[in-house]
C-alpha cells in the first residue's frame, strides 16, 4: 500500500474490495493525477491492475454529468468492443458511490489524432443503450444549455458572452447516437498506435458532434494536453472521421460548442478555477474566427 496513508483509498472502502476479491490484502495503491472531478487510484495487484474511482456525489457541473451508474452502465456495454476498459465492479459507498475497472496500458493522448477521430466513430456506431440520458440535438438545444450556464454567472464577462451568441440555427439530427460527452485528451489512452476512451460519467444519446467539438475544443486541449490543436491537426482529425456528413454539420455548430464552452469557461473561472480564464479567452478567440 501507499505509505501515506492519507493518500489511500478510505479504509472501509479497501474492505470492501477485499471482501469481494477485487483486491486482496497486499495490493498497492497508487494516486493517478490528472482527473479534475473524482479520486482516483490506480491498483498494483500481484495478478492485475486495475483503476478505483471514487466519485464526489455532491458535485453539480452544468456541462459534465458525473454519474457513476452511467459509468458503470457504458463499461459493461462497451466490454467487448476494445472501446472502452472492462469493468471489474461498482457500489456504494459512504463519501459516494465507487467504480473498478480494468487498467489499461498505454499514456494520455498528446499527438496525432487520427486515432482518437477513429474511436470516436466506432463510438457512434454501437447502439445506445437503455437509460443513457439525451444529450443536446441542433442549435436550440445548445442555445438553451449555454444560456442555463450563464445563468449561473455574475461577472461582467457574462454579457460579453451573451452578445456573442451564434445567430445561425441548425434542426435536430433525426437519430442521436451514443456519445461519450468528455473526450478530452486526459479521457483518451493511447496505446499500440490504438485509442481507448475512459472516464464514462457523463456519456448520452446525442448528436456525434458533440464529441467532435469536445475533442476539438481549444481550452480543452489546453487544459489537458498544454496547447490548442493547430490548424493542421484539426483538419487531419476531421479527415479521419469516416463520416462526412457528421463533419460537415459540426462545421455549422462550430461556432454554438464554442460559445456554450466559452460560457462554462466563465462558470468553472468565477468558482475558483484559475486556469480556466485563459480557457475562456481561447473559446472566445476560436468563436470570432467562425
Amino acid at each position: 500500500m501507499l505509505s501515506n496513508p492519507e493518500e489511500l483509498p478510505p479504509l472501509g472502502l479497501i474492505s470492501t474490495l477485499v471482501e469481494r476479491r477485487l483486491a486482496r490484502t497486499d495490493d498497492r495503491f497508487e494516486v493517478l493525477l490528472g482527473g479534475r472531478t473524482n479520486r482516483v487510484w490506480k491498483i498494483l495487484g500481484r495478478h492485475r491492475h486495475a483503476v478505483l474511482k471514487l466519485y464526489r456525489n455532491d458535485l453539480q457541473n452544468p456541462l459534465f454529468r458525473n454519474d457513476p451508474k452511467l459509468e458503470s452502465l457504458c463499461l459493461r456495454e462497451l466490454e467487448l468492443t476494445g472501446i472502452a476498459p472492462k469493468l471489474l465492479g461498482h457500489g456504494p459507498f459512504d463519501e459516494g458511490d465507487w467504480v473498478l475497472y480494468d487498467h489499461a496500458p498505454g499514456s494520455c493522448w498528446s499527438c496525432n489524432p487520427e486515432p482518437v477521430a477513429q474511436v470516436l466513430h466506432r463510438l457512434h456506431q454501437v447502439p445506445p443503450p437503455a437509460d443513457v440520458p439525451d444529450g443536446c440535438n441542433g442549435s436550440s438545444d445548445l442555445e438553451a444549455h449555454g444560456l442555463a450556464i450563464l445563468s449561473e454567472c455574475r461577472s461582467d464577462a457574462r454579457r460579453t458572452i451573451g452578445n456573442s451568441k451564434p445567430v445561425r440555427h441548425l434542426s435536430q439530427l433525426s437519430e442521436c447516437r451514443l456519445i461519450h460527452g468528455d473526450p478530452v485528451p486526459g479521457n483518451v489512452l493511447m496505446h499500440d498506435k490504438q485509442a481507448i476512451l475512459i472516464d464514462w460519467q457523463c456519456p448520452a444519446v446525442g448528436d456525434p458532434c458533440e464529441d467532435l467539438a469536445m475533442f476539438l475544443s481549444p481550452a480543452m486541449q489546453m487544459l489537458y494536453r498544454g496547447a490548442p490543436l493547430t490548424e493542421a491537426e484539426s483538419q487531419l482529425f476531421l479527415a479521419a472521421y469516416p463520416d462526412n456528413e457528421t463533419v460537415g454539420r459540426y462545421a455549422e455548430l462550430r461556432p454554438w460548442y464554442h460559445w456554450r464552452m466559452a460560457a462554462y469557461c466563465l462558470w468553472r473561472q468565477e468558482r475558483g478555477a484559475a486556469d480556466y480564464g485563459s480557457a475562456l479567452e481561447l473559446e472566445l478567440a476560436a468563436l470570432d474566427t467562425c
